[in-house]
């Protein structure tokens, strides 16, 4: 598995971080087979937040690896917080608390990174300051990082957070890559050069903070996945035709196309399926071509001008 240094910090991630959003819907069995498969493909990066199963995802994690001071040096893990029933806080009261729950549920001293889970309205630059100065300084949180955020909130942020920004987690695909086609349709009367995000994508690569697409797979917010889909035949044409030559699965080559970008991102997997797990995983051994790249671009429907 190919690696990269996350954002500005010396720490080393593999380019495929493993989502565990939906553990819990593994038995114990299946979440250690999981897990072991993931450790076993060099993938022992995991993301975690707290309303993941409502905790119960980070539980299920930590006793299917059978957590210990031994097997928590093998990973690195990242969870995130700010996210309540109704509401967004980044209160420094909330941050702290969720934490504390974090690391009790994962049965671990500290988190690897902590990302701020969408923005919250009513922040205070200060206060989050505060959380994130006392959960270094105990040695809870060795990074930080934000989820959902453009280059002005965390502009914001760092106005008063001393600690570096590491990684931006979002949502980008094949599909879902406007944050990509604003770029290329700069000055164009198009609905792909409405600049959704204030330039994010450039924002990070010019501050070294790592992206990390999450739902890779999707298309929409939600509305399923775009590979094997009727809704998607051209794209999905592109995409098996490459797959064939390069004797890997469809998969492969979606989570292959984020990295081709020279953003150097680490995509996000979601999946809960062992076998699709280390198709994701073949993607660090996988490089398009920059004409692949496009035809697989175009192919979705994105347009070039």
């Amino acid at each position: 598995m190919k690696k990269i240094k996350l954002g500005v910090s010396t720490l080393e991630v593999p380019v495929i971080a493993v989502g565990c959003m939906r553990i819990n819907s593994l038995s114990r069995a299946e979440a250690e087979r999981f897990v072991r498969t993931s450790m076993e493909q060099e993938a022992n990066f995991f993301d975690h937040a707290d309303i993941y199963g409502s905790g119960t995802c980070e539980e299920i994690f930590a006793d299917a690896v059978g957590m210990n001071a031994s097997i928590r040096e093998q990973m690195i893990l990242q969870s995130k917080c700010g996210i309540r029933k109704g509401q967004f806080d980044f209160s420094k009261e909330h941050i702290l608390a969720s934490v504390d729950g974090i690391l009790s549920r994962l049965k671990t001293d500290y988190l690897d990174i902590l990302l701020l889970h969408r923005p919250d309205a009513l922040v205070e630059p200060e206060e989050v300051a505060e959380a994130f100065d006392a959960l270094e300084s105990s040695g809870k949180v060795r990074h930080f990082g934000v989820s959902n955020q453009n280059p002005m909130q965390i502009q914001l942020l760092k106005k008063s957070v001393k600690q570096p920004i590491v990684a931006n987690q979002l949502q980008l695909s094949i599909t879902n890559a406007n944050m990509i086609s604003n770029g290329i349709n700069v000055n164009m009367e198009n609905e792909s050069a409405i600049n959704r995000d204030g330039s994010i994508l450039d924002y990070c690569r010019l501050n070294d903070i790592t992206v990390q697409p999450w739902s890779p797979f999707q298309y929409g917010f939600f509305e399923g996945v775009f590979l094997g889909n009727d809704k998607f035949p051209e794209l999905n044409k592109a995409i098996d035709e490459i797959a064939e030559k390069y004797e890997v699965s469809n998969t492969t080559i979606a989570i292959a196309w984020l990295l081709r970008h020279p953003a150097r991102m680490q995509p996000v997997t979601g999946t809960m399926n062992v076998e699709r797990l280390i198709d994701c995983c073949r993607a660090s051994d996988i490089r398009l071509t920059r004409e692949e790249w496009y035809e697989i671009y175009r192919a979705a429907g994105n347009i070039l001008p």
